[in-house]
């Protein structure tokens, strides 16, 4: 497995693994935990050293699912979490990136991880009721403390990653982007680049679309996130296939899966991007990890490049909701 260097100085396996649909967000939850940390454990055996997760996941389980699995082999692995929620009675009911709440979660954090400093510490979701000078500030505490290494944003916009990074370095910025979510180009991208930041791509493989398996006729279960989002109506679904019949052309040639070419093309856009797919399985976890030997010529990069413009993407990657909590 090839490595990257995110930001300031992390250093990680080129391909992550989101650790977040093990807990919540496709449907029912896997019955067998062992059966995850298998995957788990399969993941940094295989050369991943980047998992990553987040407190709201479950809430609770998926940290304590990931510090159990990743225990045994815990050296040389990078863990990344999120604070920014408010969590009542187990259930989320809003943003809370409130300095106490802040020390509160990385202690929690660290408890369920079995860990003593967290690698790298993302705000999950802007919270525009506390500057995010504040938010900064109080993270580079906990790194004088010891109890961070890295401070990470997700989702922010390009003002308040600039803004939050005059206070403290920022090391990750964690948005969705993928072949037919191309949002963080036009700004945030750019600003990554010029301020030496690097950038983890959540969804690399648009929930599943661009792996070539999620067609108009797939039934999404309850409990699966996919059955809120715009994009996957049938409708939109359906308007989307000309998307993933061209990866997929592209793939057969190179003797890959789509999924792969849709990796791939996100590892070749710049060295210090670092997608981070989910899988509860451990046949897609070694698809994912072959994606780093898939080599794109210029003219595919470029062609794909414009695929999105050029063919359309029909719906929006979030509900109404969804949407207002990014790009502040």
């Amino acid at each position: 497995m090839h490595t990257r260097i995110l930001g300031q100085g992390l250093k990680v396996s080129a391909i992550g693994l989101g650790c977040m649909g093990m807990s919540q967000g496709y449907g029912p939850n896997p019955g067998d935990r062992n059966a995850m940390i298998r995957v788990l454990r399969t993941a940094a055996e295989s050369g991943i050293t980047f998992f990553d997760t987040a407190e709201v996941y479950g809430p609770y389980v998926n940290e304590e699912l990931v510090g159990e699995a990743l225990a045994p082999v815990r050296e040389d692995l990078v863990l990344a979490t999120k604070f920014g929620w408010r969590i009542e009675n187990g259930k989320t009911v809003g943003l809370d990136s409130s300095p106490s709440r802040i020390r509160l979660v990385a202690d929690e954090s660290l408890r369920r991880l079995g860990v003593e400093t967290l690698d790298l510490f993302y705000q999950h979701r802007v919270d525009p009721s506390v500057p995010i000078e504040d938010v900064a500030g109080t993270v580079a505490e906990l790194v004088k403390a010891g109890k961070v290494r890295h401070f990470g944003m997700s989702e922010a916009s390009a003002a308040t990653i600039r803004a939050a990074h005059s206070v403290y370095p920022v090391t990750a910025v964690q948005s969705e982007y993928s072949l037919w979510t191309r949002d963080p180009e036009a700004q945030v991208l750019p600003t990554l680049a010029e301020l030496g930041i690097g950038f983890v791509p959540f969804s690399p493989l648009g929930k599943g679309f661009l792996t070539g398996t999620v067609s108009a006729e797939t039934h999404f279960a309850d409990g699966d996130v996919r059955g809120t989002i715009p994009r996957f109506t049938a409708e939109n679904r359906t308007a989307n296939q000309a998307l993933i019949e061209h990866i997929a052309e592209l793939a057969v040639g190179k003797e890959a899966t789509p999924g792969q070419i849709a990796l791939a093309w996100l590892l070749a856009q710049q060295p210090w991007i670092v997608p981070i797919p989910g899988t509860r399985r451990e046949e897609r976890l070694e698809e994912n990890i072959r994606s780093t030997s898939v080599g794109l010529s210029a003219d595919e990069i470029a062609d794909l490049d414009s695929l999105a413009s050029r063919i359309g993407v029909k719906g929006n990657r979030y509900n109404e909701h969804q949407m207002g909590l990014v790009g502040r």
